[in-house]
């Protein structure tokens, strides 16, 4: 899947490049939430990839649901956010993402992010792991059997040192949350690639409490599960996928390194 997505990826992630340097103009969703060309465009360049590499699996993409374009109902599909990060674009912070996802049983079993502005891809392979590897922006047909990829694995916590990502949108997580978890350091990074440096062992959770889609967090879960960390809800449950009854809208959630601390939240059974 991969090989038959990254020329795509690319290509979307040259675009977005393109409208980075040059600037936006910002639209407004139906909910408020910012929107631009470069949301659109990428979308379509990822959306006909996928239609020619999966063409019998839905998709749930971003922008598409935004304009009420959503498939029935499924067991086995995709979720897209082509720009993740779409208010730290506007900005002109270069912490966005290609984010895809596939979801089978309500569990994302492949995770493809990618970091246009560092060329960073963070994925999951047939073998079950997460891997990280740089690939050349300008590449038209990336070789990606010749390409270093370094395996990602989530680390142990330091409980007396524990790092957090945070949001850098509002209403992310509450400083009195992290106070309970016992975080000694809060750090700041957007879009989905908060997922991939717990991923990559360098931190150790990153709770959100604030709204977010299913297309936000499908493919970064993916990665860090297969990275050895994994992501559930407050009450211990995993995030799960497919909630088409509820708009494909998360409830809050917290990422965990290797080292789930559950027990900083949930009082202990007797």
């Amino acid at each position: 899947m991969l090989k038959g997505l990254m020329p795509a990826v690319l290509d979307a992630a040259r675009l977005e490049m393109m409208h980075f340097t040059a600037g936006v103009i910002i639209e407004r969703k139906a909910d408020k939430s910012p929107v631009t060309i470069a949301d659109r465009e990428a979308e379509a360049i990822i959306l006909a990839a996928l239609g020619e590499v999966a063409p019998h699996i839905a998709i749930v993409a971003e922008e598409a649901a935004a304009n009420g374009l959503l498939p029935a109902p499924s067991e086995r599909f995709f979720l897209v956010d082509a720009l993740d990060g779409t208010h730290l674009f506007i900005k002109g912070r270069p912490e966005f993402s290609i984010n895809i996802a596939l979801v089978e049983n309500k569990k994302a079993t492949f995770g493809l992010i990618f970091s246009p502005a560092t060329g960073r891809l963070y994925v999951t392979r047939a073998d079950g792991r997460a891997y990280t590897t740089l690939v050349p922006l300008n590449a038209t047909d990336p070789q990606l059997e010749e390409l270093a990829y370094e395996q990602l694995s989530a680390r142990q916590a330091d409980l007396n040192n524990l790092v957090a990502f945070n949001s850098r949108a509002s209403g992310g997580v509450s400083a009195d949350l992290l106070r309970s978890l016992g975080v000694t350091e809060a750090r700041p990074m957007g879009s989905s690639l908060k997922f991939c440096l717990l991923a990559a062992g360098e931190g150790d959770l990153y709770a959100r409490l604030g709204d977010t889609y299913e297309w936000d967090t499908a493919a970064g879960q993916a990665i860090l599960e297969a990275a050895g960390g994994s992501v559930t809800l407050l009450d211990g449950q995993p995030l799960s996928y497919g909630h088409a009854g509820r708009q494909y809208l998360n409830p809050h959630f917290i990422a965990w390194g290797r080292t789930p601390m559950l027990d900083r939240l949930v009082p202990a059974k007797p």
